[in-house]
């Protein structure tokens, strides 16, 4: 999968080379350093941070996967589970605050993978 935009997304790796790593701590409910991300790729040397404020844009991809994050919880708790209304809503307001460190970081992993492309000279 190396050389994808979904391997990128995944795995938290540069946008560009898909070596160096975007955040401080691969931990990301490791709350004091959830969204600590390095300035420059540690291999290629890209700059992560375009320009200030770069990553606003991405609480707007962060709607969408707390969307498809909710939207799994309530198919499973309500048709899989048959769970009733209340219950389910529960299980996705539960989910959602559980996976918030993971939505904030795949929104970002998103959002950069927008606006660099795999170069595969730099991954060498």
């Amino acid at each position: 999968m190396k050389g994808t935009k979904l391997y990128s997304i995944f795995k938290g790796k540069c946008p560009v080379c898909h070596n160096g790593d975007l955040y401080k701590n691969k931990n990301p409910y490791l709350l004091s350093e959830t969204l600590k991300m390095h300035e420059r790729c540690s291999h290629c040397d890209t700059k992560f941070k375009i320009e200030p404020s770069f990553f606003y844009g991405a609480m707007y991809v962060s709607y969408g996967v707390g969307i498809a994050f909710a939207v799994a919880a309530f198919i499973i708790s309500f048709f899989l589970l048959n769970l009733g209304r209340l219950n389910s809503f529960l299980v996705i307001t539960g989910t959602l605050v559980f996976f918030l460190p993971v939505i904030l970081r795949l929104s970002r992993n998103i959002w950069i993978n927008f606006f660099f492309k795999f170069d595969p000279e730099k991954a060498s």
